[in-house]
Formats: structure tokens, C-alpha cells, sequence
């Protein structure tokens, strides 16, 4: 993961993996099971080692084999064992288990637990995903009726072993936070890595769900992943639900356009469609196989965060998922990095749909300050394979229609640029629509607190009703 911005080497809490299962452990109102399949028995391992694990740990399991697996848990839809429905039918079952077995003889103030993860660690003979479901099923109140923690984790450390003991901790982590932050979801994602270096695990996606966490909006914690560096995007399918990225980008065609989208306008839609025709031209993509997907950073030119509230945030994906679309939060700032975001998941073709002023400033050198190989070393990492980019047109200060094809670059440049046109690197995109190049977000921003008006027509018409029914980004009545 590369960044402007600086990243932590490791996070330490003020408790260490074994002092918060000690914890855990000396507190008899806390009891439960430890189910792990994919990669040993690490977190009950941590529990064990800490001492007095018969204070919380009722149960351990490992069902390997994917008949007996099957037998005790079922066989979700789509057959997938590291899954979200797989990681959530081993929590359902191992909490009624313990419940039943148990409640009478615990104490009365007995909160009861069932952890849970799946997982497909490095193998010994093939190049695989490494991944994990994690997840926790607690008792925020004696007998309260549960609720659900659960994790999406990608693992970056280079061997098994190493993989287990990462997710061990993390395992502990999340049983501990469980209990201990459930009042305070942030807090409990900051804990997540607690005692790990940055470059070990992503958590890309977390799911609350269940009475006590009714109050949660899922789409907007999720957004905390990335500021608190668990992860660098968060992806919402067009139903607003939060995606798993390995699952909605694999062995598909990306086609993805950068925007505020405060609001989306009528030009915005027009660039998206436009470029969708001209990227269907390319070898093998079809609407099947491709993932259109609109980007929001949260980053400026120069990789601050913009501290853009949440809530803002949420609006925004909102608007742009009734009309469709996917949507894409991001911290990465260069388009070669947003690329490389997208090449981990797929091999297939990228598309990046860019306006004219985004063109001059990939190719102003400023852009690159602290890239050791400079606008040189950019561009290579921009286009080693399937990656072109789709210039949508503008009009210049004489009103006259303006082109990639005619775009002005820096002289000592401008043969880098002749090169990427001729090889369809940069192709330009046709516009639907003259009229549409007067329309600007930032104009439409600035009308909304007059309330009604011309800017009505400029935006999508479902849109207008969004910001006019819920009073979005400033509008009044």
C-alpha cells in the first residue's frame, strides 16, 4: 500500500495479546466457544497460553474436513467455505451450542460469546488469496439477545506460520473489543490491530449487525477503515451494501471515473455512459463482465485528508447508487496508485475516465514530488498492461470544442504524450451533449441554498428530489 501520507510501522495498545486474554479469562462472567477452521488453532492457543482459560474457554473446535464441516454447519448457497454466510452459520450454531448446553449452570451474570473464523491461508504448493471471515457472536448485556461482529481480513505476511500468529492476535483483538469498546465502534476498529505492524493484515470490510447495534450505519463505519489505516477503500454495491473487494472486482473489466459528485450532475452521467461505449470496444468487455465503478478520494492534490464528514460521504454514495452505480471511498491520491488497487484484484481491462484538467495535471511534474523516478516512474506504473485512459472533452476560453488530441502539454513532454495517444493509451470520448460542458458542480453547490432553480435541470431529476426531500448539501426550502 504506498501513500503521501506517513503510515504507523505497528500499533501497540496499553495491553498486550496475552494480558487481554488474561483479562478475559480471570472474569467468570465471560464463556464461549473458539471455532477456527483454515489455519490451526491460533486464538484458543493465545487463550491456553495466557493461563486460567477454563474461566472463559467452554469449547474448541477445528472441522477441517469439508463433509464434517458441512454436517455441523450446513451447506450455504454458493457452496463457498470462506465466506461471510459460512463465518455467520459457524456463529449461529457454536452461540446456541453454548447456550444451550451451559446457561443453567454459569452464573446469572454469565455474557456468553462464540467466535468464529474461516480462512484460506497461504498453501504450500499454489499462489492463493490468503483471506479470513472473523467474526464474534456476544452478549453486550447478561441475557441480552446477541449480536454480530464480523471482519473481512486479507493477510500480507509471506508464510503460513506467519499468517496464523497474525490472525491469532487479531482474533483475540476482536473478542476483546467485543466486550470491552462495543460502546464505541471506532474504538474497537483502532483496537483490531492492536500489537501488529501495519504491513501484516487489510481489514477491507466489517459488518455490525443485531439488537444492540441497530443504531449502527454500516455504510459510514465502514468509512473508519480507511482513516484508521485498516485498509485504503471501502467499496458499496449499487444497493448501498458494503463489498468485499476480492469478490466485486474479480476477473472483471474496471471502469472507474474520479469525481466529488457534490451533486452528481447530467455531465457527470454523460462521461460515465460515453465512456462505458468506448471502453465496450476494447477486447472482451461486455456490461456482464464489467464493474463501473465512480471514485470519491478523500485526499487532495497533496494527499491530506480532507476531513469531509461521513455523513457527507454517505449522501453522496446515496445519490450515485440510484442511478446504478457502484462506489469507490478512497485515500490514494495518483491515479497509478488507484490502478494498482485494482490490478490485486483483477488482470483484466482498466479503464480510468478522466476530464482535461485531470490530464494537465498528470502531466505537471509537481504532481510526482517524492516519486524517486519522477513523472517517468508514474506513468510506468499507469500503464504496464490493460490500462488506457478516457478523455472526456471541454470547451476552451474561445467556446470551441477541445480535444485530447489537442491538448497542450509541456514542450519537453510532449512526445511522451504523441507516444501514449498513437498507442490508444489516452483515447478521447465523445460528448453527448455541448451544453453539458457549462455545468459544474461547484455552481450547482453554491445555488442549492437559494432553493428551488435552473440547477434542477442540470442534474438527474431522481437526484434533485434526493437533495430537495432530505435537504442535501445546503439546499433550503
Amino acid at each position: 500500500m504506498t501513500s503521501t501520507q506517513p503510515q504507523p510501522t505497528a500499533r501497540v495498545s496499553g495491553r498486550s495479546t496475552s494480558a487481554k486474554a488474561l483479562r478475559l479469562n480471570l472474569d467468570e462472567k465471560k464463556y464461549g466457544t473458539i471455532a477456527e477452521i483454515g489455519a490451526g488453532q491460533e486464538v484458543a492457543r493465545h487463550f491456553f497460553l495466557a493461563g486460567a482459560a477454563a474461566g472463559t474457554v467452554a469449547k474448541t473446535m477445528s472441522a477441517y474436513d469439508m463433509q464434517f464441516s458441512d454436517a455441523i454447519y450446513g451447506v450455504q448457497d454458493g457452496g463457498r467455505y470462506v465466506s461471510y454466510d459460512r463465518v455467520n452459520a459457524m456463529l449461529e450454531t457454536e452461540f446456541s451450542l453454548v447456550v444451550d448446553r451451559v446457561k443453567e449452570t454459569r452464573p446469572k451474570a454469565s455474557r456468553f460469546f462464540a467466535y468464529a473464523a474461516t480462512v484460506s491461508a497461504k498453501s504450500y504448493n499454489r499462489d492463493n488469496e490468503c483471506h479470513a471471515w472473523c467474526g464474534v457472536r456476544v452478549q453486550t448485556y447478561p441475557g441480552a439477545e446477541a449480536s454480530n461482529i464480523i471482519i473481512h481480513v486479507r493477510m500480507r505476511d509471506k508464510t503460513a506460520e506467519m499468517q496464523q500468529e497474525t490472525l491469532g492476535v487479531v482474533g483475540v483483538n476482536l473478542i476483546y473489543a467485543a466486550y470491552y469498546y462495543f460502546e464505541d465502534p471506532r474504538k474497537l476498529i483502532n483496537s483490531l490491530t492492536d500489537n501488529l505492524g501495519s504491513d501484516q493484515i487489510e481489514i477491507d470490510s466489517i459488518f455490525f449487525n443485531g439488537p444492540y447495534f441497530e443504531d449502527i450505519d454500516n455504510q459510514a463505519i465502514n468509512l473508519h477503515l480507511i482513516r484508521s489505516w485498516k485498509t485504503r477503500a471501502i467499496i458499496f454495491n449499487p444497493d448501498g451494501t458494503v463489498a468485499v473487494p476480492s469478490n466485486i472486482l474479480y476477473k472483471k473489466n474496471v471502469l472507474t471515473i474520479r469525481g466529488s459528485f457534490k451533486p452528481i450532475t447530467n455531465l457527470n452521467v454523460d462521461m460515465i455512459e460515453q465512456s462505458k461505449n468506448a471502453f465496450q470496444k476494447a477486447h472482451d468487455v461486455t456490461d456482464k463482465n464489467t464493474l463501473v465503478l465512480a471514485e470519491i478520494t478523500l485526499n487532495d492534490l497533496n494527499g491530506n485528508d480532507l476531513m469531509v464528514p461521513e455523513e457527507d460521504l454517505i449522501h453522496r454514495v446515496t445519490q450515485l447508487n440510484a442511478l446504478g452505480y457502484s462506489v469507490m471511498i478512497s485515500d490514494y491520491t495518483r491515479y497509478f496508485s488507484l490502478r494498482a488497487y485494482f490490478r490485486q484484484y483483477t488482470s483484466l481491462q482498466i479503464g480510468i475516465v478522466l476530464g482535461m484538467k485531470n490530464v494537465r495535471e498528470i502531466f505537471d511534474e509537481e504532481t510526482y514530488v517524492g516519486v524517486e523516478g519522477g513523472i517517468l516512474e508514474g506513468f510506468g506504473k499507469l500503464f504496464p498492461d490493460n490500462t488506457r485512459l478516457f478523455v472526456y472533452p471541454e470547451l476552451n476560453e474561445a467556446g470551441e470544442l477541445q480535444e485530447s488530441s489537442s491538448l497542450k502539454v509541456p514542450d519537453h513532454l510532449r512526445y511522451l504524450y504523441r507516444h501514449l495517444l498513437e498507442n490508444e493509451f489516452i483515447s478521447s470520448i465523445n460528448c453527448g451533449n455541448r451544453s453539458l460542458l457549462s455545468i459544474y458542480s461547484r455552481k450547482i453547490l453554491a445555488q442549492l441554498p437559494n432553493g428551488p432553480g435552473d440547477w434542477e435541470q442540470k442534474i438527474p431529476p431522481q437526484i434533485a428530489e434526493q437533495i430537495k426531500t432530505h435537504r442535501l448539501f445546503g439546499y433550503r426550502p
